[in-house]
């Protein structure tokens, strides 16, 4: 009970705030918050993963103890809280927010893309198997890292992964999961990369995402990931300052 009271308190500092880590945490699903004060808080982080949002009146204290490797300010107040605790630890950057809009996907461009694969190359269902292997390599882990185990991916994730030779090669899963839909992350072997791999994947990810009635929401962390969000239907709503540590 203690604990949705403080969550109905902090809300408000992130309302219009169409990033659905926060909603993620908000809802209960994953991630967790700090306040500068547990009865009457003023401000909030909230911590997703890699993520940490700053909400509410900027606090120096508390920006002290994001930590979280990207740091997102709601706003230049924030910015100035971050840049005065952090200095030189930080490198200040843009990241790119996209519209959550439905009904804009072209089904029949997107099925073409899962079919682009060059022979060798197959587009799988992250199963166990799959999951361990993601788990394995430094390069995959994000694709499920924030979920506790196998069974809590199976139940609540989704994803894609291609396959070559038997071997992960690329994949496209649920970072996290919110009400209603997941956030998308992408990646690549590196070795594996400009092989169209990252399209075919991303676009069997929102077709299995559209049949479950779930809104495959994307965030671009640059213009590649940009310009591949744009082809797949996604249209860009705005970039934003985040902060990462050195």
């Amino acid at each position: 009970m203690k604990l949705m009271q403080t969550i109905n308190k902090i809300t408000p500092f992130f309302l219009g705030w169409s990033e659905t880590l926060i909603w993620s945490c908000l809802q209960g699903c994953m991630g967790n918050f700090i306040t500068d004060n547990a009865n009457n808080p003023t401000a909030a982080l909230i911590v997703v993963g890699d993520f940490c949002f700053c909400g509410g009146t900027p606090n120096n204290a508390l920006v002290a103890k994001a930590a979280a490797p990207i740091i997102i300010p709601r706003n230049e107040e924030w910015e100035k809280s971050i840049e005065s605790v952090w200095g030189n630890n930080v490198e200040k950057t843009l990241r790119y927010a996209f519209k959550k809009e439905a009904n804009i996907f072209d089904l029949e461009k997107l099925t073409q893309y899962t079919k682009s694969l060059k022979e060798g190359y197959h587009l799988k269902l992250i199963d166990e198997k799959i999951y361990h292997d993601i788990m394995h390599d430094n390069w995959s882990k994000d694709l499920c890292s924030q979920f506790k185990d196998y069974s809590d991916y199976n139940k609540r994730g989704l994803g894609i992964a291609v396959v070559y030779q038997d071997k992960l090669v690329c994949g496209a899963s649920s970072y996290t999961v919110y009400n209603g839909g997941i956030e998308i992350e992408i990646d690549t072997k590196q070795e594996f990369r400009r092989k169209g791999l990252a399209t075919a994947c991303a676009a069997k990810l929102i077709i299995e995402c559209l049949e479950r009635k779930l809104y495959p929401s994307w965030d671009a962390h640059d213009l590649r990931s940009v310009a591949l969000a744009e082809k797949l239907g996604y249209h860009m709503d705005n970039p934003y300052t985040v902060y990462i540590k050195k």
